[in-house]
């Protein structure tokens, strides 16, 4: 584990077990997952649709002020990590083949 921007390795254990929950849930949906611990820098989940490898996207789970949130890459909120579900939806729509 590495620290976080607060120098603790605890919040790092707990961006990935955010990760780790909807990972579970798109694969439960047909995506394909891994998580990423680049040294230095915060734990990613990376999605794929298996059925268009081109449609891929790297998840943050990051703790802000008003609580911990899923973000896209682009440094948009997906949605709080207590609304998982809600997360997977937006990601499966996202990365749809359709």
């Amino acid at each position: 584990m590495t620290p976080d921007d607060t120098g603790t390795a605890a919040s790092v254990k707990t961006r990935i077990e955010y990760l780790e929950e909807l990972g579970d849930e798109l694969v439960r949906r047909g995506f394909r997952v891994r998580i990423n611990v680049p040294r230095g820098q915060a734990p990613s989940l990376h999605v794929m649709n298996p059925d268009a490898s081109v449609l891929t996207e790297n998840i943050l789970a990051e703790r802000g002020a008003d609580g911990w949130w899923y973000w896209w890459s682009w440094a948009e909120r997906i949605a709080a990590t207590g609304d998982m579900p809600g997360a997977a939806d937006r990601i499966a729509r996202v990365l749809s083949a359709d």
